[in-house]
């Protein structure tokens, strides 16, 4: 086992080239192009013994990766957030046909306006396609995860496709050491892909994906997609575990972070959760007892580890780096429905920050404690607070200013602005 600086897209190439894939469709966009071209350079050298193709579009990439996947081989892609949009018809396909599929999302915001750095609106849209989704928030992870993924989703109690998702730059761009286990190790975890079920064979004609007519069919394949999902969680566990004896290493659906006696919990995902943790250790030297719960499984929800976690703190910070126009944090919906039937639960706070890679500063961190505190003693909260500095207000009203937009009673704003909506909308 060697141990390498490896920037979050070189981690997941090397997943890939440990898992022996077989076939890799491919098409390029930013922050997610290193992947594939690590893998095209190593499959050029002769490293790998894997097919390389270049589709046309990320539709095109997502139906091939399916298709072959469908005819018994492991299959490997990776996007990123337009690019999982433009292809978003064959999510819901390719789940359908219950193929294992591994595919390495690389989070950036959406459109519009464009921009390169990440948020999760690209991913969280997926959430209901049939995809399971792993959230990683270290380089290491998401080599790991991509072992994990396959051997998730190959057993024959789960038949789903997997996504892995990271962050756009803060992750893919950034070096860590990351532990790149041997191959005779790899292959004691996750052995060359034989089903028996799936086959490309011409003197044995079968078909996948048939039509169905009438309400009854359709909804049996669905039911039976959900609880394959739901029944992931427990094979989740089993992998995880022998995952940790092989490697060392192990991977719950979420982690706590200090929250064994936390009354204040801040719930995050990804990389950012890092931001999180070190918040969370300058509120315990204020005397603030903080933790932190990552969700690292989104689909399926972890709902039993999530009240567990949370369910005897006094209040919990649900920070969603996504917003549901219109509604909110699409996380904070979730927990909230997970924990409103629960006898004993906490107050439920909602906070949206670090939309299109905004950083969530140390302050912005404190204002979330300080507003758990405050909610606790009062008892109410408000839903949602819009992360934003005052800082950041005032330079977007000098940008604006210079576009001949700008507010013209910008020198009237006043306040420690950490709320947008203090300032009230336009």
């Amino acid at each position: 086992m060697i141990k390498e600086m490896l920037t979050g897209n070189a981690a997941a190439a090397w997943g890939v080239r440990l898992a022996e894939v077989d076939y890799v469709p491919a098409y390029p966009i930013t922050p997610q192009t290193e992947i594939i071209e690590m893998l095209a350079r190593w499959i050029s050298n002769g490293d790998v013994d894997t097919k390389f193709v270049t589709l046309d579009s990320e539709h095109s990439m997502i139906t091939a990766a399916g298709a072959a996947s469908a005819t018994g081989v492991r299959v490997f892609t990776a996007t990123s957030s337009q690019g999982l949009l433009y292809g978003f018809e064959m999510l819901y396909t390719v789940a359908g046909w219950r193929v294992p599929l591994v595919m390495v999302n690389v989070s950036r915001a959406l459109s519009s306006p464009i921009t390169l750095e990440p948020d999760h609106n690209d991913i969280l849209a997926a959430r209901d396609a049939g995809f399971l989704q792993i959230h990683c928030e270290t380089c290491q992870e998401v080599l790991d995860s991509v072992l994990i993924a396959y051997r998730l989703a190959e057993d024959e109690r789960v038949l789903l496709p997997v996504l892995i998702n990271m962050d756009g730059f803060h992750l893919s761009f950034t070096r860590e050491p990351v532990e790149v286990p041997d191959r005779e190790q790899v292959v004691r975890f996750l052995p060359p892909y034989r089903p028996k079920h799936a086959f490309f064979k011409a003197s044995q004609p079968m078909a996948q994906g048939t039509a169905v007519i009438g309400g009854s069919g359709y909804s049996y394949f669905k039911y039976q997609m959900h609880f394959a999902s739901m029944g992931a969680l427990d094979v989740y566990r089993e992998v995880s575990e022998e995952f940790g004896r092989l490697f060392g290493r192990s991977y719950n659906t979420t982690e706590g972070y200090m929250i064994d006696d936390a009354e204040y919990i801040l719930i995050m995902t990804n990389s950012f959760s890092t931001l999180g943790k070190a918040a969370v250790k300058r509120a315990r030297e204020k005397g603030v007892k903080a933790g932190l719960l990552r969700l690292r499984l989104l689909r399926p929800f972890p709902e039993l580890g999530i009240k567990e976690a949370i369910r005897k703190a006094k209040a919990v910070a649900i920070v969603d780096q996504n917003i549901s126009v219109g509604k909110g944090g699409i996380l904070y919906s979730e927990i909230s429905s997970v924990m409103y039937n629960e006898k004993e639960r906490p107050l439920l706070l909602s906070f949206i920050g670090g939309l299109g890679g905004k950083t969530i500063s140390s302050e912005e961190f404190e204002f979330i404690f300080d507003r758990m505190i405050e909610a606790v003693d009062t008892g109410v909260g408000k839903v949602p607070y819009l992360l934003y500095t005052e800082m950041e207000w005032k330079e977007m009203e000098k940008l604006k200013n210079v576009a001949g937009k700008g507010n013209k009673n910008y020198s009237n704003c006043r306040g420690e602005t950490h709320n947008i909506t203090e300032h009230g909308k336009e």
